[in-house]
């Protein structure tokens, strides 16, 4: 049997002729238990759209671990590493997750307190906010009338020693309701979004790259990414942009020297462009913080080099990837309780939004699994079509 594919609902910001292709809502399969033909066909819808939402759905930790692991059977541990990001007191991930202690590859995460969850006796979850992370940040007065910001667009991904994941779960248990925000870019352009409280927001790597200038689909198919080592707790001290995409250039990120170990051949370089291995499409994958340092191809170009600085780097990124998170290309996700949103974690960029009070308990179980292989670059073809 088929399963049913339907457009996601978009916001009437959206520019509905850049989301033909992304998202849709799967009906008519129970993803906790997809026969092998049934997940086939999912698994490509997720390839092909980028995002897949199931809603009503009861789905315990083994099933979702279990769900994720199907997209690269050969990976085992979570995306930053079993019981990683709590131990490591000094990253900016810390606060954010809790672990599932019979599934380590599951984590909890969300607002408020959570009591008798899944073996947690007791967990204090902090919805991460713009607040304690940008250099700017609205007014405790705009805050109270709903005014909020993109958190940090990323990938989910350690981006130091193990590969990106392909896929992330998000599973939606307590979802609380309540009156939508604006979020506000506050860098000039005069851009904001009205956004559902507590909204996950999705742009497409895929967009991103199509709506490139030339000169830059030159530049990004011929170019690589170096991340610095151990990356959050490298970033921690800094402060990231008004927009949430990328790092402001003050120099107080973490000196190398005062990172934990780390060996410089385990620092990931990775192309700017992942090949989506269903379409073929290119996607512009870059997680704009934990950026230190670009490389573009010499081998078929003459103008082949090294960007050291970092600030040259930054700015370049950011110029490539603004136009992709204007408020007519994000599709802000309206969680409802019990919705399963799978993404395509090397296809979209994703941000969390918004800002709870105290009292407005969240809860959801997120999963992704460090990769078994990096993602894949342009072709040869590729390059030779749009440098």
């Amino acid at each position: 049997m088929a399963i049913e594919l339907i457009p996601l609902p978009l916001p009437a910001s959206a520019d509905a002729s850049k989301f033909i292709s992304f998202g849709r809502q799967v009906k008519g399969v129970n993803p906790g238990s997809l026969t092998p033909e049934e997940f086939e066909q999912v698994k490509e819808a997720l390839y092909k759209h980028d995002a897949l939402l199931f809603r009503d759905v009861e789905l315990s930790p083994e099933q979702q671990y279990a769900l994720t692991k199907a997209f690269d059977p050969e990976s085992e541990n979570y995306g930053h590493g079993n019981n990683k990001t709590e131990g490591t007191k000094k990253s900016i991930l810390h606060p954010d997750l809790k672990t599932i202690p019979r599934v380590p590859q599951v984590q909890l995460i969300g607002n408020g307190t959570v009591y008798n969850h899944e073996g947690l006796a007791e967990a204090m979850l902090k919805h991460p906010s713009h607040t304690t992370f940008h250099r700017t940040r609205v007014t405790p007065e705009e805050e109270a009338k709903g005014i909020t910001r993109f958190y940090r667009w990323h990938i989910d991904a350690a981006l130091y020693d193990l590969s990106p994941p392909k896929v992330t779960t998000l599973y939606g248990i307590n979802v609380p309701k309540g009156a939508r925000q604006t979020c506000r870019y506050d860098d000039g352009t005069g851009d904001e979004l009205e956004v559902p409280l507590g909204t996950t927001a999705f742009v497409s790597g895929k967009t991103m790259f199509d709506i490139l200038p030339k000169e830059l689909k030159s530049l990004a198919v011929r170019s690589k990414v170096k991340y610095a080592p151990h990356p959050y707790v490298w970033m921690a001290p800094a402060h990231a942009m008004s927009t949430g995409l990328g790092i402001e250039s003050e120099g107080l990120e973490l000196p190398l020297s005062e990172l934990p170990p780390w060996e410089d051949a385990k620092r990931k370089v990775l192309p700017v462009v992942w090949k989506n291995p269903v379409t073929g499409e290119l996607h512009f994958q870059v997680h704009p913080c934990g950026a230190a340092g670009a490389s573009r191809e010499g081998a078929l170009y003459p103008d082949g080099g090294h960007i050291t600085d970092l600030k040259e780097v930054r700015e370049l990124l950011y110029k490539m990837q603004r136009p992709a998170i204007a408020p007519k290309l994000v599709y802000p996700h309206d969680w409802h309780e019990r919705d399963l949103v799978l993404f395509h974690n090397r296809g979209v960029l994703h941000s969390v939004v918004g800002a709870f009070t105290k009292e407005q308990v969240r809860a959801f179980h997120q999963c992704n699994l460090a990769a078994s292989d990096d993602p894949t670059g342009p072709t040869l073809d590729d390059v030779k079509k749009w440098a």
